[in-house]
């Protein structure tokens, strides 16, 4: 029997499409704003639409911060996915001085690329060390939209890359904790089989 996957609100997070590919993966997907609800949950997605700064500005008015340090240093599963990894680390150039999560050492840049930003389209996966969630991910396609990256300091972070005129950190784990770069909710069946992998840990 699985345990729920707690989709956190943020009042920013494409909600809809991933509360559905989680119920697709065969999970029970719970949408909530709730810190109590997200503190006792086993499985945490953080979902990410939007600004670096307006999604931690969101997170510390929702008194959600110290729930998902605290979840995450219990080492539960936990999946941000774009902007949702994003804030996993310190700092990112799109929101000059506003501190992310802190969870991973590092920070978000601009992809300092010649191609054209934001990066929207389908690329492939390189794997790079294993990441529970990426079995079989190697070559497979998956769907991208962003304008910035991350830079982890500590190389040993990075699941997966793809190329896009730059090497592209397209997934960090350490632990349960799992970040994916592209949106597995919108990448077809390589993204759902990503969400089942999830779903049943």
């Amino acid at each position: 029997m699985t345990t729920p996957v707690i989709i956190v609100d943020y009042g920013l997070g494409n909600l809809h499409s991933v509360r559905k590919a989680v119920a697709a993966a065969g999970g029970e997907p719970v949408v909530t704003a709730d810190a109590a609800v997200v503190a006792a949950a086993d499985k945490v997605l953080l979902p990410g639409v939007g600004a670096f700064g307006d999604c931690m500005r969101n997170l510390r008015q929702s008194g959600l911060i110290p729930v998902l340090r605290k979840h995450i240093r219990r080492d539960k599963p936990f999946l941000g996915i774009c902007l949702g990894m994003q804030v996993l680390f310190e700092e990112s150039e799109e929101s000059p001085g506003v501190p992310g999560l802190g969870i991973f050492p590092g920070k978000v840049i601009r992809i300092p690329t010649a191609l054209k930003i934001p990066h929207m389209g389908w690329n492939s996966l390189a794997l790079r060390t294993p990441c529970p969630l990426l079995a079989d991910a190697g070559g497979q396609y998956v769907y991208f939209v962003h304008s910035y990256c991350c830079e982890p300091a500590d190389r040993s972070l990075v699941t997966a890359v793809a190329e896009y005129g730059y090497p592209i950190v397209a997934s960090v784990a350490r632990g349960n904790v799992m970040g994916f770069q592209f949106h597995p909710e919108k990448s077809s069946a390589v993204g759902l089989a990503m969400l089942r992998r999830l779903v049943e840990l």
